[in-house]
């Protein structure tokens, strides 16, 4: 996984991508084409699928500009499309799906921002190079008319793709002055290309970083995800914390860079936990389900940023961070509240942060079937992306230890799936339920019940199943202890 970026493309490459990339699309763009342009309206493929279709990556989304205003383009969409959709209307957007196509096609605009405020004044516009210009960086603001198939670049963004560099169309100071969120987006667009980011727009985003903060959190919250589930989320990391802006967004991670690590003084934090992403995305393939795993990869990026609050300095010299996991959970729920995270995902990456060290007690195997057991209830549904998490936490240049420890969690992992084979692990449950407490002790519900529960369910931790009557002994022992 690349922290620099990419060799520039050939431009034969670019054209070879972008003309297949039409051709497959041709069912769509072609009979929109024709039927636009019988209408007297000018119809281009612009944005995001001309950028991809010319680096050869394929979707089925499409994005469209037109000269038509919406309510026309609705009217030439009935009879072609299967379904329609307006709830864009008001931006000058008409939606529509084709088979496995899904499609939007937006009057040319021209737009005025107030400052204090994100949301444009939106104006219909007449011309597609003025439509261009409006878009936030020049690799975005290519457009392919169709049917004729005629590139559109007036801002050369074919050069800059090619490049692999991010520049915008006009002044960036303009472009953010105008919508702030663009200054994620150039960190975004960073992490999934693999661009770099020009000078003057890296400059432009450091001069203003404080403009994002009139963004929502919400809006903040959608790109960070984009970004940390991009091919090479440490390039746009870099970018937000050189900039600036990720002390207005996630002033957790910046904050690593002044702390040291215990285990290896030659690394930052920072450094160190760019490094467990990395790893953490590298170990994917062994969580279920297909593509970029979030709670994963953001679990790895806050697991230690308890340290800056939890940092003692000992008298020989070394440094400690007692506690960073439980203080880490605290700051990572309380960053991921404001960052209008559901409660699902705030859990989990929460327990993940709060579980990372867990592992270090195990030592060389000396844990009993107990401590397995409980390790398993502790981590639940979170299970399989703690071991991800483990393994990556290990960035030690030291092979022979490297090793020793893959070996180790290795033998966790089958101590684990034996027991989980012989006692159903993932779901365990004291050897006597609620109803059968309340029977034997003679009791209603209440505390007391509760109570019982719990101490059956630490039994069951502590010596593996049990029969009924042995369960019933033990229960009847806890009770006549109480008085």
């Amino acid at each position: 996984m690349p922290d620099a970026p990419m060799p520039p493309l050939q431009l034969t490459d670019v054209q070879r991508s972008v003309a297949s990339e039409l051709d497959r699309i041709a069912p769509v763009i072609d009979e929109l084409g024709r039927r636009f342009a019988d209408a007297g309206h000018e119809l281009s493929l612009v944005g995001g699928p001309v950028r991809d279709a010319m680096l050869g990556r394929h979707h089925n989304d499409l994005d469209l500009s037109t000269s038509a205003r919406p309510e026309q383009t609705e009217r030439l969409l009935k009879g072609w499309a299967e379904a329609i959709w307006d709830m864009g209307r008001a931006f000058g957007t008409i939606g529509c799906r084709k088979g496995e196509w899904q499609v939007e096609i937006t009057t040319y605009r021209s737009e005025s921002y107030d400052p204090s405020s994100r949301k444009p004044d939106v104006d219909f516009g007449d011309s597609l190079v003025g439509d261009l210009g409006r878009r936030d960086f020049t690799v975005n603001a290519m457009a392919v008319r169709v049917p004729g198939r005629e590139v559109e670049d007036p801002y050369g963004g074919v050069v800059d793709l090619a490049h692999r560099v991010l520049r915008t169309p006009g002044r960036p100071e303009d472009s953010f002055s105008d919508d702030p969120l663009r200054m994620m987006r150039a960190a975004r667009f960073a992490a999934q290309l693999g661009f770099t980011v020009d000078e003057s727009v890296v400059a432009a985003m450091t001069a203003m970083a404080d403009r994002i903060e009139i963004i929502s959190a919400e809006r903040v919250r959608d790109e960070l995800v984009k970004l940390v589930c991009a091919p090479y989320p440490r390039l746009g990391l870099a970018l937000l914390v050189e900039t600036g802006l990720a002390e207005r967004v996630l002033p957790e991670l910046p904050a690593l860079a002044l702390e040291r690590d215990e285990h290896h003084r030659h690394k930052d934090v920072y450094e160190h936990t760019l490094t467990v992403l990395e790893q953490a995305i590298d170990l994917e393939p062994r969580l279920p389900g297909e593509g970029p795993d979030f709670v994963s990869r953001f679990a790895a990026l806050m697991h230690d940023v308890g340290k800056p609050r939890t940092r003692r300095f000992v008298d020989d010299g070394t440094v400690t961070f007692h506690h960073h996991d439980v203080v880490g959970a605290k700051i990572t729920r309380k960053r991921m509240k404001a960052l209008r995270f559901s409660n699902d995902d705030i859990e989990a990456v929460s327990k993940l942060v709060e579980l990372h060290l867990r592992f270090h007690g195990y030592g060389t195997g000396e844990w009993t079937d107990s401590a397995v057991r409980r390790y398993v209830r502790d981590a639940g549904d979170q299970l399989e992306r703690l071991h991800v998490l483990t393994r990556a936490d290990c960035t030690t240049r030291n092979q022979r230890k490297a090793d020793r420890l893959r070996r180790t969690y290795d033998e966790l992992e089958e101590r684990i799936a034996r027991l989980s084979e012989e006692e159903e692990l993932a779901s365990i449950r004291p050897d006597l339920d609620g109803n059968q407490i309340m029977q034997i002790l003679g009791i209603g519900p209440g505390r007391e019940v509760g109570q019982a529960y719990q101490h059956l369910l630490e039994l069951r931790m502590d010596l593996g199943p049990m029969t009924e009557e042995q369960a019933r002994d033990h229960l009847l022992t806890w009770w006549a202890a109480r008085g």
